[in-house]
């Protein structure tokens, strides 16, 4: 590779070469301070080498993967958010992990790998929103899948985290297989696995026949799997509850974000949505997953569970502005997963801080009068749900009015009519546990101030809800970067 590829991939082979870094210190050093440094560390300067790559895109590294402005953002979205989890986890890892009683050197102790997988899974997740190719999609998405398998059982003692793990793990194997399935469908109809090679191939009128259109059947079920859109939904709840904290913040997050990445990309290319049958698949999935998500959320009493379904919902949501067509559908994507990554953060990082030590605060009697127990992390939590609820002057607002701009501009109109519906819909489990946290305690009983959550959580959510509130009152900066790094 020339000098200007190298410069151009340098957040990925930072966020790569990290993860080696951690790995070896873990195995000389088991020092969970030592690992959370080098694993900031990489992060940032993954981060900062964004603005190096910058000035080198677009750029084709190979038949594989581009980097472009529109995969710089989408690279700088999952670095941010895997530092906000790393941040989550440290202190989660330290209060919670581990038996009453163990010795800090036992192997069911040992807090070190965490980072490794949370690494692995950031360069899974930025390969795929650089993908043009099958075979780097396919990569990407296993190098993400696998790690997550792992971050999603990495509770040993906890009998929840192995169920979810292994259910994850049975249907991501299975999602896998549709979407090999689908690509080799696609590749014997159309000669090619690269994503301008079908665009070709389909305004010359080649891709018309069952076979493509199986393939891409085959494969939207697959990726369906992957954002947890109905009826694909099934292993999302069990997950979201069995698996930590914050490593359910980094599924719904950085995972479900760079799916629906490439998918953008994928139908941006090949101009999937102006295909009739196609279209009206995801439109059907659109308006399934916003009805089931948001009705199956109000049956909820478990936290986890509810944040769960209410992912479901969004990614319904998310939908909508897939199927618009022209330049401001790439934009509301991007603002939508921008305000969805800050809430959903922020909502997993409080469940984080505030878990005791060997569960996770999932249970909505954990949080009742939670207002006069911990005032300040009620109304960050108030922030995050009223935010995923779409109320004015949160990001959320932003994000949920720049789809229905991008559905009314393509005359989507009954998608956008459901999405208003839901979005009513929605605010009453959000209310509901707002109203919990802050009812007055039981008549008798001492309410005792609770101490400060652990640093490094109580700084991240303090960026969250500061950038909540920041860009909800005033979004024109958000959207300036956007423009420019959605611009074709």
């Amino acid at each position: 590779m020339h000098h200007d590829a190298v410069m151009a991939l340098s957040p990925l082979l930072i966020l790569a070469g990290t993860a080696i870094v951690v790995l070896l210190a873990s195995a000389f050093c088991r020092s969970h301070r030592l690992a959370v440094g080098l694993t900031l560390a990489g992060l940032a300067a993954a981060f900062a080498a964004l603005a190096v790559a910058w000035p080198h895109a677009p750029r084709l590294v190979t038949a594989l993967l581009v980097i472009d402005r529109f995969a710089l953002f989408y690279m700088g979205m999952i670095i941010a958010a895997t530092f906000a989890v790393v941040m989550f986890a440290h202190d989660y890892l330290e209060t919670n992990y581990g038996p009453v009683g163990a010795d800090a050197e036992s192997p069911t102790f040992r807090r070190e790998e965490f980072y490794v997988l949370l690494l692995l899974a950031a360069t899974g997740a930025a390969v795929l929103v650089a993908s043009v190719h099958f075979a780097s999609f396919f990569l990407g998405l296993e190098l993400l899948s696998v790690a997550l398998y792992a971050l999603v059982a990495y509770r040993r003692e906890n009998g929840l985290g192995i169920e979810a793990g292994v259910k994850y793990l049975i249907l991501g194997g299975t999602s896998s297989a549709f979407l090999l399935f689908g690509m080799a469908l696609v590749y014997a109809a159309l000669g090619s696995l690269e994503f301008a090679g079908m665009a070709h191939s389909m305004t010359q009128g080649a891709a018309g026949g069952l076979l493509p259109l199986a393939g891409v059947a085959l494969m939207i079920v697959g990726v369906g799997f992957k954002l947890s859109v109905v009826p694909f939904h099934g292993w999302a709840p069990d997950v979201y509850q069995g698996a930590s904290a914050p490593a359910t913040a980094f599924v719904a997050t950085v995972s479900k974000g760079a799916v629906f990445a490439l998918l953008l990309r994928f139908f941006g290319m090949l101009q999937v949505p102006r295909h009739g049958s196609v279209a009206t698949a995801v439109a059907l999935l659109a308006v399934a997953s916003m009805f089931a998500g948001n009705w199956l959320a109000l049956l909820q009493s478990n936290v986890k569970r509810m944040l769960a379904y209410s992912s479901i919902a969004h990614m319904g949501y998310l939908l909508v502005a897939l199927l618009a067509v022209g330049a401001w559908a790439p934009i509301a994507v991007a603002c939508y997963l921008t305000a969805y990554f800050v809430t959903t953060l922020g909502a997993f990082g409080v469940v984080a801080a505030l878990s005791p030590r060997s569960r996770d605060a999932d249970v909505v009697e954990d949080y009742r009068s939670l207002a006069w127990r911990r005032p300040w992390t009620a109304g960050v939590f108030t922030a995050m749900l009223l935010s995923l609820a779409g109320i004015p002057l949160t990001i959320g607002f932003i994000g949920k009015f720049t789809v229905l701009a991008a559905g009314v501009s393509s005359n989507l109109w009954l998608l956008v009519v459901v999405l208003v519906i839901n979005s009513v819909i929605g605010l009453f489990y959000y209310l509901r546990l707002i109203a919990v946290m802050y009812r007055l305690p039981a008549e008798g009983t001492a309410v005792v101030v609770a101490s400060p959550l652990p640093q490094m959580s109580r700084a991240a959510l303090f960026i969250l809800t500061l950038a909540l509130v920041a860009l909800g009152a005033y979004p024109a900066p958000l959207i300036r970067v956007i423009q420019a790094c959605m611009a074709p």
